[in-house]
């Protein structure tokens, strides 16, 4: 059954980039066809930015940025190969992907293939690292778009740099940290560092671990990834009885961090598949079906969970929803959970309401009556974890 040969998950990010080159050659009039965001408004929570501008939008119709293969979050870092950065390159091109959709090198122009592959000698590298400072706030956001229109009216093609970065990744993950010390620099820098070191000794995850794939393979832990709205995020499922059922909640470290690791794995892979890299969000739905709250509810594991997520994946939870929890319950399950901080507890939904999790979830209520449960619809959704599974 095992579908991925690689049973080391490394993670979902890093800090190497990969890059863009958009050309105007065919086209010189032509619009580039995205939205841009300004990074150049002097904030400690642009630090980290390559460059001053990145796609907030992509427009509709056939436009160079999506024949291109533009995503949200790329970043302008050159034009016709004079750099536009914050800071310089840590990495020359030519040890970077090209992610660049419909891209000829075959039939560019000597000048401007130097102008994507950043030249072959050591002045043409220089130019296109260059770094830009100004002394006011929104001085070399007007150069970029300035060197734009320059060479837009010009006889020259235009030729756009971009750097593409993952969503964990210092320069879309500093604004996380840095929002969850309240925008204090020196408490964001301890954090962030933390979770890089945290990075580092956490992953890679063995999957062919006994107790993990036991989890795995009972969807104890899962993804629903069905919200027909766009601007809600995938969904993290945690299947509370089956948990329970595994013998998974007793004070054994091992098995409380098989656990943490699948938490993770889903956690990792829905962040990543988020469609703006610069804020990642998922849900988390505790499906508490055919668990006593007052007899059977073990809140050690949340505990757990809690203890990895917070730290780690700041800002990355848009709710979390449990159900079903009677209202007369409600209150308990709040004293329960009195160890998570007050932002988080404020993006919390505890509920008995099938009406308010389809709401909160983006889920189908209709679809769920048919499934008979929302157990049965999430196994009807499943579209990760086969990968994860092995023999």
């Amino acid at each position: 059954m095992m579908s991925n040969p690689n049973p080391l998950f490394e993670g979902s990010s890093s800090e190497l980039p990969t890059i863009l080159s958009i050309s105007f050659a065919s086209d010189p009039t032509a619009s580039l066809g995205v939205q841009l965001t300004n990074h150049d408004n002097g904030l400690t929570n642009e630090m980290f930015l390559p460059g001053y501008a990145s796609v907030a939008k992509l427009l509709d119709g056939d436009t160079l940025a999506r024949r291109g293969g533009v995503k949200v979050g790329d970043y302008i870092v050159a034009v016709n190969g004079e750099g536009f950065r914050r800071f310089p390159p840590d990495f020359e091109d030519k040890d970077l992907e090209d992610v660049t959709e419909g891209l000829d090198l075959i039939n560019l122009t000597e000048d401007a293939e130097a102008n994507i592959r950043g030249g072959d000698n050591e002045n043409q590298r220089k130019l296109k690292g260059r770094v830009v400072s100004c002394k006011k706030s929104g001085q070399a956001y007007d150069k970029l778009l300035g060197k734009i229109r320059e060479v837009k009216s010009s006889t020259i093609p235009l030729h756009i740099s971009m750097e593409r970065y993952m969503w964990d990744s210092r320069v879309h993950s500093w604004s996380r940290f840095l929002s969850a010390r309240n925008g204090i620099v020196p408490q964001a820098m301890t954090m962030i560092q933390a979770h890089e070191r945290w990075r580092n000794e956490f992953f890679p995850i063995d999957l062919t671990e006994p107790f993990l794939q036991k989890i795995l393979k009972a969807h104890a832990v899962s993804e629903i990834d069905v919200a027909d709205e766009e601007d809600i995020a995938a969904t993290v499922y945690i299947d509370f009885a089956k948990l329970q059922s595994l013998r998974l909640m007793d004070e054994s470290e091992s098995l409380s961090m098989e656990v943490v690791k699948a938490f993770v794995l889903y956690t990792e892979t829905l962040l990543a598949k988020a469609p703006d890299p610069r804020r990642p969000k998922t849900c988390q739905f505790v499906d508490l079906t055919g668990v006593s709250i007052k007899q059977g509810f073990n809140v050690n594991i949340l505990k757990k969970l809690y203890a990895t997520f917070e730290p780690n994946y700041p800002e990355t939870l848009e709710k979390m929803v449990m159900y079903p929890v009677p209202r007369v319950m409600a209150s308990a399950v709040n004293v329960m959970l009195n160890f998570v901080n007050e932002n988080t507890r404020k993006k919390f939904v505890i509920t008995d309401d099938l009406l308010v999790v389809c709401k909160e979830l983006g889920w189908n209520t209709k679809e769920i009556e048919t499934c008979g449960s929302i157990n049965g619809y999430m196994k009807k959704h499943l579209k990760h974890g086969l990968s994860f599974l092995f023999e």
